[in-house]
């Protein structure tokens, strides 16, 4: 797929509905030769519009001007192109907690969360944060997630959790300000909402920081696997994270998973990770992602935990069986 087309393909299916600036900044990346040739110099992981866009925010270019926008990156390129390479859509949006609860809270509990690529670690604190699914409240406090749950029934707990860690090649700190602006960066410019919950859950994070490991995601994935404590759950997971990794990098991290006595969510892109035949269609033609629990689909999901439609096995009620830690 050509870089233009991911651009418009971004613009229709990603951003149309959701940000009115990254629609028609994406369209306009799209037409724009100058920019697209810019974006076709660099390795194809790096020249995704979230990533671009998030720099653009970050340097401070005019990003609700689509033209404008166009102009700065081709006369900032020695500037944009630089930060484009050191870094990466390390989105942390804390709503997809609201995605992996279901499943969180039908595992045997309590759990020891082990997040594969969690750049500040937000989302290893599911237990903290409050839930709105519909008319149904779990938990209290800020940030408070919606999220609309459609075909099973909500959660009926907080899960319990005693362990948090993460693995990511660049894992990053919610005390520090340049992480923290780089994470305000990455919210698209209309989310106030997401803004505010990124804050609520960095005060979170900051008063009980987890343990955050630099390193590779399959190489590195037992040993951290191994220093969490036999007496819990082991649960893996990761969300919108794979299409990031090198399709080989992929398979490894994939094998280690599945050879380690854990549960594992997936909350990924079929594209970048498949499963054993076909999938029901998404309930609608903008993007979805499917949430599945070792190797299973279960569900789709919307990128930023606005909605989960369920088509797997039940979960609420009928605890998913522990695997046994060796």
């Amino acid at each position: 797929m050509s870089t233009a087309v991911i651009y418009a393909e971004f613009a229709a299916r990603e951003a149309a509905g959701e940000s009115p600036a990254y629609e028609a900044l994406a369209v306009a990346v799209s037409h724009d030769r100058r920019v697209v040739g810019l974006l076709d110099a660099l390795p194809p992981a790096k020249r995704q519009p979230n990533l671009l866009f998030a720099v653009l925010r970050f340097l401070g270019g005019p990003v609700t001007e689509p033209a404008a926008a166009c102009d700065f990156v081709v006369a900032n390129w020695p500037r944009i192109e630089p930060e484009i390479r050191a870094r990466a859509t390390q989105t942390n949006e804390v709503a997809r907690c609201a995605l992996l609860l279901p499943l969180l809270a039908a595992l045997p509990q309590p759990l020891a969360l082990l997040e594969a690529g969690p750049s500040a670690g937000l989302n290893l604190y599911p237990d903290r944060y409050a839930y709105r699914y519909g008319e149904h409240v779990l938990g209290d406090g800020e940030p408070l997630l919606d999220c609309a749950l459609t075909g099973a029934p909500p959660p009926a707990r907080l899960p319990e959790i005693v362990w948090r860690a993460g693995l990511d090649r660049n894992p990053l700190d919610v005390t520090d300000p340049a992480d923290l602006a780089w994470l305000d960066a990455l919210i698209w410019p209309e989310r106030d909402e997401r803004r505010a919950r990124l804050r609520a859950a960095a005060r979170i994070a900051a008063a009980d920081p987890p343990l955050l490991v630099r390193g590779d995601l399959a190489d590195d994935l037992p040993a951290l696997a191994a220093r969490a404590p036999r007496d819990a759950t082991l649960v893996i997971f990761h969300s919108m994270v794979l299409y990031q990794v090198p399709a080989a990098d992929r398979e490894r991290f994939i094998a280690a998973v599945r050879g380690l006595p854990a549960h594992w969510i997936a909350l990924e892109n079929p594209t970048v990770l498949s499963y054993p035949g076909p999938l029901p269609n998404p309930p609608a033609e903008t993007l979805h992602h499917v949430l599945a629990l070792d190797g299973e689909p279960v569900a789709w999901a919307r990128p930023h935990g606005q909605a989960l439609t369920w088509f797997g096995r039940p979960m609420s009620g009928s605890p998913v069986p522990g695997r046994p830690r060796s």
